[in-house]
């Protein structure tokens, strides 16, 4: 890939494929997600804003600077989230991208992903899809080239915990926060589901 695939910042695209493993932390934890590379350095964590009717989520960098902002939309029947730059209350003309879950099956992942710009939003611009039964998923751009892969990661401590551990595989220059907000997405459309 040529050109950076870049929806949350340019400064998380890298030249070589980037392994993350992304954590869902235990309930008493203070942090929803924790993601390290392959040498175990933490690159971002996702914490759950408390008090918050909409479900919000900020995406933290290695430095605890919000870097976006998830939001799901209340009683919407394809499980709607929307996404916004840093510490955003969304009001304002910051929205990266909306996503709709446009499979209403359990376990099969299909999650359509439209930029900001897409307003009418006829086609999508990416695509997540797997099976959640398996915890894979491949993420798609535009021209269906897969830009990062999922799989579940089999350890006795996830399990011990009852919380999700996913490998993600993310290619060269596409952009790691933006992948990892689709797959904490993708863990709370599924954490409904099973509320």
């Amino acid at each position: 890939m040529d050109n950076p695939t870049a929806v949350i910042s340019p400064l998380f695209c890298f030249s070589d494929h980037v392994h993350l493993s992304i954590v869902r932390k235990p309930i008493i934890s203070a942090s929803g997600f924790l993601v390290t590379d392959e040498k175990g350095n933490n690159m971002f964590n996702v914490k759950e804003k408390m008090f918050s009717f909409h479900g919000r989520r900020v995406l933290l960098d290695s430095k605890s600077i919000p870097i976006a902002t998830f939001r799901k939309k209340i009683l919407s029947v394809h499980k709607r989230w929307q996404v916004f730059q840093g510490d955003s209350s969304g009001c304002g003309g910051d929205l990266l991208f909306t996503t709709k879950n446009s499979s209403l099956v359990d376990f099969k992942v299909e999650l359509d992903v439209f930029l900001a710009g897409n307003k009418e939003e006829r086609s999508w611009d990416f695509k997540a899809v797997g099976n959640w039964l398996e915890k894979s998923c491949v993420v798609y751009n535009k021209d269906s080239t897969p830009i990062a892969q999922m799989q579940k990661k089999h350890k006795l401590v996830s399990t011990a915990f009852g919380r999700d551990n996913f490998h993600v595989t993310v290619h060269p220059q596409v952009d790691c926060a933006f992948i990892v907000a689709l797959v904490v997405i993708l863990g709370e459309i599924h954490e409904d589901k099973e509320d």
